[in-house]
């Protein structure tokens, strides 16, 4: 064991999976989702961007949830998705398309939108007069996307696909998890997960921010220190190996 006791807070099945990794590799966990994945229904307005597919130069696809649904939809409306054209924030995301015998790019360091940002690959896809991007994404979310990729002369479309609910626990739940189980550490995997830990946490987000907070990505280290957190760990990427990596290389606080 390194020290770590770490609460997950990513959806059911992705908590489930990272603590079994962690659990591997000697990093204690504790799982409390604090993201509810609610699909959101394929009306003729997505049916048609769906059948629309092969007009994108670029098609960017920014979760796992995203990923599956597309998949999903695409069977549900018995449509035969372009090979070639894919583009992922994370590996993850990516494998679940690879398996589908799809050719995806995606960063080889780092899991956000900056880093997806800097990929040749899709600088190189979009490097014509009025390319088409399509981010396939949740509600909300990664404007950061479509902002730099306009400046670039790309017209973006989005296909949202579910949204994220915050589940519902009794008072205190999450502070009496956090003592009850000693933990000394939290992690969240997006800028809305950390809204839902602040909102579940109430009056005692001041003592549960002097925990160190573990993050994806710098977008998310500044919005938790504008939040008061203390001590901050950017993992670089919302993978399991990243988030791995990152308690494997700070220390724990002394018990």
């Amino acid at each position: 064991m390194n020290g770590w006791r770490l609460l997950l807070t990513r959806p059911v099945e992705d908590c489930a999976a990272l603590a079994q990794t962690l659990a591997v590799a000697g990093i204690e966990s504790s799982s409390l989702p604090l993201l509810d994945i609610e699909p959101l229904p394929l009306d003729e307005t997505r049916s048609v961007v769906l059948r629309g597919l092969d007009r994108y130069q670029a098609i960017i696809v920014v979760s796992k949830p995203a990923a599956r649904l597309l998949l999903e939809r695409s069977a549900q409306v018995g449509l035969r998705l372009p090979r070639t054209g894919w583009f992922t924030v994370g590996s993850a995301s990516a494998q679940i398309l690879q398996d589908q015998a799809l050719e995806v790019e995606c960063p080889d360091q780092g899991d956000d939108s900056e880093a997806l940002l800097t990929l040749a690959a899709l600088h190189q896809a979009i490097d014509r007069d009025a390319a088409r991007v399509l981010i396939v994404r949740g509600e909300g979310g990664r404007e950061l996307l479509a902002e730099r990729l306009a400046e670039q002369g790309a017209n973006v479309d989005y296909l949202e696909l579910y949204r994220r609910r915050m589940p519902s626990y009794p008072t205190g739940t999450l502070v009496r998890r956090v003592d009850g189980e000693r933990l000394n550490g939290l992690v969240v995997s997006s800028g809305q997960g950390l809204e839902h830990l602040q909102q579940l946490a109430g009056a005692d987000w001041p003592r549960l921010a002097r925990l160190t907070l573990f993050v994806p990505s710098p977008r998310v280290a500044a919005q938790a220190r504008a939040a008061g957190v203390q001590q901050i760990v950017d993992c670089r990427g919302a993978s399991a190996s990243a988030l791995m990596a990152a308690a494997q290389r700070t220390a724990a606080p002394a018990s």
